[in-house]
């Protein structure tokens, strides 16, 4: 029982206040058990009282430090993969907008025995609600690929109008 008290003085110490029966040192106190078993308030050791404060509210510049050298850590690992995440997510995207583009051409010619003159068209007869957003671009500006024979019409395909930087990776 007395080495739980003295557990309990010690936990409510590291919330700034002085528990219970025992006695404020500047900040330092103990509980010690006398003869009869009891916990009684005894003052800290001149050895102890020379090391400062034990139970000092807030947190330590070096434990400060650490927990923020982990968090840097920790982003290093982490933001790299988000931002290659967000890359992949966006090639994706356009991948899907162009092969629902194909499909609403091949519907097209598949109904009209002939390819549309723009990507305009389809929309307007209602094979696509809107032009799809190239996600890379950020902007409906899909380049058409003609057929082979310019009678057939003007949108055999459709390509990105992305073009890569330096460094980044084509799709």
């Amino acid at each position: 029982m007395s080495g739980s008290r003295i557990a309990d003085c010690a936990s409510v110490s590291r919330g700034c206040t002085t528990p219970p029966g025992c006695v404020d040192h500047d900040g330092r106190w103990t509980r010690q058990p006398t003869n009869s078993g009891e916990n009684v308030a005894q003052p800290m050791s001149a050895q102890s009282a020379i090391r400062g404060p034990q139970s000092a509210c807030g947190f330590t510049l070096i434990e400060l430090v650490i927990v923020m050298a982990t968090i840097a850590l920790l982003l290093t690992l982490a933001v790299p993969r988000y931002f290659q995440t967000i890359e992949n997510g966006k090639i994706n995207v356009q991948r899907q907008n162009i092969a629902t583009i194909r499909d609403a051409i091949d519907k097209f010619y598949g109904d009209q025995a002939r390819y549309p003159e723009t990507l305009d068209e389809l929309v307007r007869l209602k094979y696509l609600r809107a032009v799809p957003v190239d996600p890379l671009t950020q902007a409906p500006d899909w380049v058409p690929v003609p057929p082979q024979d310019p009678t057939l019409g003007g949108v055999y395909d459709v390509r990105s109008a992305w073009t890569p930087k330096e460094g980044d990776r084509a799709s």
